[in-house]
């Protein structure tokens, strides 16, 4: 019955708006292996940026460089990730995205095989670049796959909270499992199993095909030069936001023309792209109010969040503490972040987006309000609920955001979709590495500021510290005889601790700023859905009379 009236009335039956497409269909036995692949790839590529963030200290000493120095292996990978992946939108259209990720992931086993050998930095940064253009495919590849076997109500519903887990845990995952894979054979497992992994992915890849798209010439020569002056552009930023807190912004004479450079370029990408009538961004949608409004929150959620990916492991390896010690932590902010997927996909629907992004903003200001009472005793287990609470709200505010972005895509067509959700991922991975070098930026000039301070009252003769010295004297006089090497170890140890002192203060400060600002954001949201009510009220009594 149901079946004759969609046959000889479709347009007048809207209601199945969204019929059962083959995947309802698919069994059990077909839908896990794409599931298993989804989870390999977006793993596989979460621990490429991991396994590198987590170790740099470890990768240093095996390459015999500084861990200044390591940090260009960061910037070599997170350069072409940031850039490349808004070429997908053409070469998909054209060859498809499956045949570009196969031959990505084959040239990152290529590159995971030759990392072995590898005991050089310029050989590491070369490597680490083909790492990054090699698993640049794979975050649209595993959000692809973990779509492909659902059905259509369940794909934004369940897949996207999914996705958006598997994107997300590498880094914390990498930190979880780096203890085990690194023993007396160095950096060799980590290579090892990113090169099982990747080995992994490309056997998948080929076994399991997706639904196949129409093919079309789209790619032209200006193409290339927008890319170019995009990939110039941001690998820029990039590369100067990395690099600048590290080696301080005002220290490197060319930091600010390579930061003028990547604007500059950007700037003639939006004037070139703006005149074109196939763009290869669409800018005009992407500038709407909606979007740039959409643009702007998720920027701001990635500035938030380097309180978990920047704050905690940056305060912790500054006590001393190594990646075995902190293997609990973030353990349980893998478990959180599993838990705000779930919280997700049992209530998430369109229009309750206001609700889950004041619900993300209320916890993460809680979270990074516990975390700035840190003490130099502070250990990772103390600090397992905050960092529950932040990780568990990055799912409360990633996952209905970027539904409501799919659906205004979804709403102007094929290639708006693939628009937005490439646009999303490269404003993740480039604004997570702008948000993380602003918040070492705002550390380093607290913790210069709290060191003045501490060195003053050191010099001044106190009381407290006169105390705190003797009595440090006290505990070394049975290792040392000299009276003046004694006072000077002394003195010495009293300097360590006040700089350990000033960089707890200094996280403690960034910690409590990212809560005002979390609530800043938290008063603007309320205001807004205040003016959207108002402005309704106020329309009711002129609409309720023509409609009588």
């Amino acid at each position: 019955m149901s079946d004759a009236t969609a046959t000889n009335t479709p347009a007048a039956d809207p209601a199945p708006a969204a019929p059962p497409p083959p995947a309802p269909g698919m069994p059990l036995a077909r839908a896990m292996p794409y599931l298993l692949a989804a989870t390999l790839v977006g793993i596989t590529q979460g621990l490429g940026q991991g396994f590198i963030t987590a170790n740099l200290p470890q990768i240093s000493g095996d390459l015999g460089i500084t861990t200044t120095q390591a940090s260009w292996l960061l910037a070599a990978y997170m350069i072409p990730r940031a850039s490349l992946t808004i070429m997908l939108i053409k070469l998909r259209t054209q060859y498809g995205l499956r045949r570009f990720a196969e031959i990505g992931i084959a040239v990152y086993v290529v590159v995971a095989f030759a990392s072995v050998w590898i005991n050089d930095l310029r050989s590491a940064v070369v490597l680490q670049f083909l790492s990054g253009v090699a698993a640049a495919p794979l975050s649209t590849l595993a959000f692809l796959y973990i779509l492909e076997p659902l059905a259509q109500q369940w794909k934004l519903r369940l897949g996207l909270p999914l996705a958006l887990v598997l994107l997300t845990t590498g880094p914390s995952l990498a930190r979880v499992i780096s203890p085990a894979l690194i023993g007396d054979g160095g950096l060799v497992g980590i290579h090892l199993t990113t090169l099982g992994l990747s080995m992994i992915c490309l056997m998948l890849v080929y076994l399991l095909p997706l639904t196949p798209t129409p093919h079309s010439k789209v790619i032209q020569k200006i193409d290339f030069l927008s890319f170019g002056l995009i990939a110039l552009g941001l690998g820029g930023l990039v590369t100067g936001f990395i690099l600048g807190p590290i080696h301080w912004w005002t220290a490197l004479p060319w930091l600010g023309l390579l930061l003028a450079a990547s604007l500059a370029a950007l700037t003639a990408a939006v004037v070139i792209e703006l005149h074109r009538e196939a763009p290869l961004i669409d800018i005009r949608w992407l500038m709407s109010p909606a979007m740039l409004h959409l643009a702007f929150t998720l920027f701001l959620f990635r500035l938030l969040l380097s309180e978990q990916s920047s704050g905690a492991p940056g305060m912790f390896q500054a006590l001393g503490l190594g990646n075995a010690q902190m293997a609990g932590l973030f353990s349980v902010i893998c478990v959180a972040t599993v838990f705000g997927a779930l919280a997700c996909v049992g209530w998430m629907k369109p229009g309750r987006e206001p609700a889950y992004h004041a619900a993300a903003l209320a916890l993460i200001a809680l979270g990074a309000y516990l975390d700035s009472s840190s003490t130099l005793l502070t250990r990772p287990e103390q600090m397992i609920i905050s960092q529950a609470l932040i990780a568990f709200a990055s799912m409360l505010f990633m996952a209905p955001a970027m539904m409501k972005g799919l659906i205004a895509a979804l709403s102007k067509g094929p290639m708006y979709l693939l628009s937005f959700v490439i646009v999303f991922l490269v404003t993740q991975s480039a604004g997570g590495i702008l948000g993380s070098g602003l918040f070492r930026t705002v550390i380093n000039i607290r913790q210069a500021f709290h060191l003045q301070v501490l060195s003053e009252q050191l010099t001044s003769g106190d009381t407290g510290v006169s105390a705190t010295l003797a009595a440090t004297m006290k505990q070394l006089a049975p290792q040392l005889q000299d009276s003046a090497q004694l006072k000077a170890q002394a003195v010495a140890q009293l300097a360590s601790t006040a700089s350990q002192q000033a960089t707890v203060m200094a996280y403690n400060d960034a910690y409590f700023l990212t809560a005002l600002v979390a609530l800043a954001a938290l008063c603007a949201l309320g205001l807004h859905l205040f003016r959207d009510w108002l402005a309704a009220r106020m329309l009711r009594p002129e609409t309720e009379p023509q409609t009588s």
